[in-house]
């Protein structure tokens, strides 16, 4: 099923831009986790639209409902369903595009595919529908944090060409929550806001890059050949939308380099197997090793521009459109849960798997 995520933690996202609502159902959590509301609300918030000048204006508030799956507190191992309310849905605002096809964006696809498509707001392809995903990865995020003490920090590393200077192996989440646009690195971080400022005065837009870090996972966690933990970590993250590149570790700048200069020497620090340099971003032979885990997102700019744009309609005509509405000039800095996120459902989904074959 194209809406579900997992194997043993699964989620299934519902809802569509413009609809009544959107949501998720987590099946396969643990029982008697703790779960407060607040866990969930916190990581919709960062995720929400309108949450600053750089962001899209759509208001929505976001406030989660706990459905299912959650007596006093604490998970009873039943599936647990999440729903938020659409309350700020504009169809109006996509009338005139009703019979066009926007460029870059997945009307043309889902026409070829379904032969038919929610056309207000995008429907499923739209980054409303990661709701769901954050609100789901929230719960896994807490189970990873109870049971191993695992860490997720994720922030923007690059806007457009500004690159940031970020230590993943120190960065806090307090530092990429101090700005707007999430960015840790005090000097980089007021030049990409301009940057997403000017871009939105001239009704373009930009993209860039979400850097993420796991720490304290424990070593084993994935499955060699095609269920490799990189494979699965970038199978969830190249799934976000406008997400169109994923590296680990050193990633294509690897290839830069000789096997000796890349490889991570093994040592023996009190009686814990860890490896002096991290060039394999805490993944070997598609399992996890123990040292933290760095990957690294790229997503394209936002395709809803406000400039005029050739395109077709649906009979094929040439013709021109001009996007209107609420949207992002960037989407990097709400894209930063989103990625933690996934990283979190991919390690949840690893631990239980790895929980049926340890002896």
């Amino acid at each position: 099923m194209s809406n579900t995520f997992g194997h043993l933690f699964r989620v299934t996202t519902w809802g569509e831009s413009h609809g009544d609502a959107v949501g998720v159902v987590v099946d396969g959590c643990p029982p008697r986790i703790r779960i407060d509301l607040d866990d969930v609300q916190r990581e919709l918030d960062r995720r929400r639209p309108g949450q600053s000048e750089i962001t899209t204006q759509r208001r929505e508030s976001d406030r989660a409902e706990i459905l299912s799956g959650v007596f006093d507190g604490l998970t009873l191992g039943t599936p647990i369903l999440i729903g938020v309310w659409n309350e700020d849905q504009r169809s109006k605002d996509y009338e005139h595009m009703r019979a066009k096809f926007r460029p870059s964006h997945a009307d043309y696809t889902y026409q070829a595919k379904y032969g038919i498509r929610n056309w207000k707001g995008g429907g499923r392809a739209s980054a409303r529908e990661t709701v769901g995903r954050v609100a789901a990865g929230a719960i896994a995020r807490k189970v990873l944090a109870q049971e191993h003490g695992v860490e997720i920090v994720g922030y923007v590393k690059q806007v457009w060409t500004l690159a940031a200077d970020v230590d993943p192996d120190t960065v806090t989440a307090a530092e990429v929550e101090s700005n707007i646009v999430r960015c840790p690195d005090p000097d980089a971080a007021p030049r990409m806001i301009d940057r997403i400022k000017e871009a939105r005065k001239d009704g373009d837009s930009l993209g860039g890059v979400v850097e993420a870090v796991a720490r304290n996972v424990p070593p084993g966690l994935g499955e060699p050949v095609f269920d490799k933990l990189e494979a699965e970590l970038g199978r969830g993250v190249l799934s976000l939308p406008a997400c169109k590149g994923f590296e680990i570790g050193s990633g294509f700048g690897g290839v830069t380099m000789t096997g000796s200069q890349h490889n991570d020497p093994f040592y023996n620090d009190q009686g814990r197997i860890r490896t002096r340099t991290n060039r394999s971003g805490g993944v070997q032979g598609g399992i996890s090793n123990g040292e933290n885990i760095i990957i690294r997102a790229a997503f394209k700019p936002t395709a809803t521009i406000l400039r005029p744009q050739e395109t077709v309609d649906v009979e094929g005509n040439p013709t021109t459109l001009e996007g209107r509405g609420r949207h992002d000039p960037c989407v990097l800095p709400r894209a930063v849960p989103m990625v933690e996120a996934m990283m979190a459902l991919v390690l949840m989904d690893h631990t239980l798997r790895q929980r049926t074959q340890a002896g």
